[in-house]
């Protein structure tokens, strides 16, 4: 079956991020690669932008989570989009709880982690790097729990 892997834009701050959702995920950055490692002659990179992130990824589950600071020239990205959110499935409410007050910590919770009317331990918010997120676990889907 085929994976899904979210890939995020930033304005500068991907490394700063990044460090943040390693904190709370754990594991190891795969790739960390940076403009100036990309630099030369036909690919110039401006003095300013040389070590901001050009692709990072970190492996959470059988999933990666990557990212990208995107350059100047191209203007800013959105911080504020309203239209998608990254969901997370916890394997127990343990971990859902984990997950959701370590990644949103510093940000805006949306909608506190709690049962849903639908059967889910859920909880939605925007971390303070202005990523929204949803954390949720099913009981049903874990029968340990």
């Amino acid at each position: 079956m085929a994976h899904i892997n979210p890939h995020i834009n930033f304005n500068g701050n991907a490394e700063e991020a990044f460090k943040f959702y390693k904190s709370v995920f754990g594991g190891e950055f795969t790739k960390l690669m940076r403009f100036k490692d990309l630099a030369n002659a036909e690919f110039k990179v401006a003095e300013n932008e040389v070590n901001k992130i050009m692709h990072i990824a970190l492996p959470i589950g059988n999933s990666i989570l990557m990212a990208n600071d995107v350059p100047e020239v191209l203007g800013l990205t959105n911080e504020n989009e309203h239209r998608s959110k990254i969901v997370i499935s916890a394997e127990s409410r343990h971990e859902a709880d984990k997950l959701f007050n370590g990644l949103s910590s510093g940000g805006n919770i949306e909608m506190p982690i709690e049962d849903s009317p639908w059967g889910t331990y859920t909880g939605m918010f925007r971390d303070k790097y202005g990523i929204e997120w949803m954390v949720d676990f099913d009981p049903k889907q874990n029968l340990t729990e």
